[in-house]
């Protein structure tokens, strides 16, 4: 199995779409599909189920995502070491969630722009670590979300987000102009897996041990959301399908969009990196439609 073949496979995992699994590959579908096809002949068995709704995983498909993402992780730590062995001028970003976010965009262009000889490598990171691999030294840099344990992190805010609850379109509750998380009773919430950052695992959960189905990606919540009538919480600006409603919540902190780095990390790429990055992010246009997100 080549490494490219499992990142194909963890990101059509992860959206449980082929087309959109493409769309964050940055390539076609066909190509994606024959990779798929090819490493399911590799491996002897189906590893998901397709219908006209899109995919989802057989039991041989989840045995094997755990072990492509364990693997994935260790041959980005192999890599992280030897650059750093060789003195590549690397810089490893990971970006926690949707990486369209136009102040993310701005950042993108302005840092080639001050860096142009620069190799940026970009960790696309899945919700259970909010810090992107920052702890395990898979990242120097992660543009993702707050609040999280911030031990041993430097942390500066770029932008806050108001937030509200996704609901299925039909449900009563999305009829209302906006919500209070007591109106939420006893409604389940999705839930990351067990070691997620408790901070983090706390805020989404609107502050209160909560029960409900265990997701790992925006695309699980949305499935939850749609199959199981769970709830959960989402910065507002993100694009969002029509079965779906985001109703805003008015007794719920914001959420922050911050850089984030290892304490005492004193690489000056990272040091421009958070420069150009609060820049970007500072007295942009706020946009109109709902946005998924966690």
């Amino acid at each position: 199995m080549e490494l490219r073949t499992l990142r194909y496979f963890v990101a059509v995992a992860e959206e449980l779409h082929f087309g959109r699994a493409a769309t964050r590959l940055h390539m076609s579908q066909p190509p994606l599909s024959r990779a798929i096809k090819q490493l399911e002949t590799e491996v002897g068995a189906l590893l998901f189920a397709r219908s006209p709704a899109g995919v989802t995983l057989t039991p041989v498909g989840a045995v094997l995502l755990d072990e492509a993402r364990a693997l994935l992780d260790r041959a980005d730590r192999v890599r992280v070491r030897v650059s750093a062995a060789a003195g590549v001028a690397t810089l490893t970003v990971g970006i926690l969630g949707d990486s369209t976010d136009p102040g993310a965009t701005r950042l993108a262009a302005a840092y080639r722009r001050r860096h142009p000889g620069i190799d940026i490598r970009i960790r696309d990171t899945d919700l259970t670590d909010p810090t992107c691999g920052l702890r395990a030294g898979l990242v120097d840099v992660a543009l993702t979300r707050a609040p999280f344990d911030e031990t041993a992190l430097m942390v500066r805010e770029l932008r806050t987000d108001p937030v509200g609850v996704v609901l299925r379109a039909d449900d009563p509750l999305a009829r209302r102009d906006r919500l209070q998380l007591a109106d939420l009773g006893e409604r389940h919430w999705f839930q990351f897996p067990q070691g997620t950052d408790p901070i983090w695992q706390s805020y989404w959960n609107g502050g209160v041990p909560r029960e409900g189905p265990v997701v790992r990606v925006v695309q699980e919540c949305l499935q939850a959301v749609l199959w199981n009538g769970t709830v959960g919480l989402a910065p507002l600006g993100h694009d969002l399908p029509a079965e779906l409603a985001v109703v805003p919540l008015l007794d719920m902190a914001p959420s922050r969009v911050v850089a984030a780095w290892n304490e005492g990390d004193t690489n000056p790429l990272i040091r421009s990196f958070t420069e150009i990055a609060t820049a970007a992010y500072r007295d942009e246009e706020r946009p109109e439609r709902p946005r998924f997100e966690p």
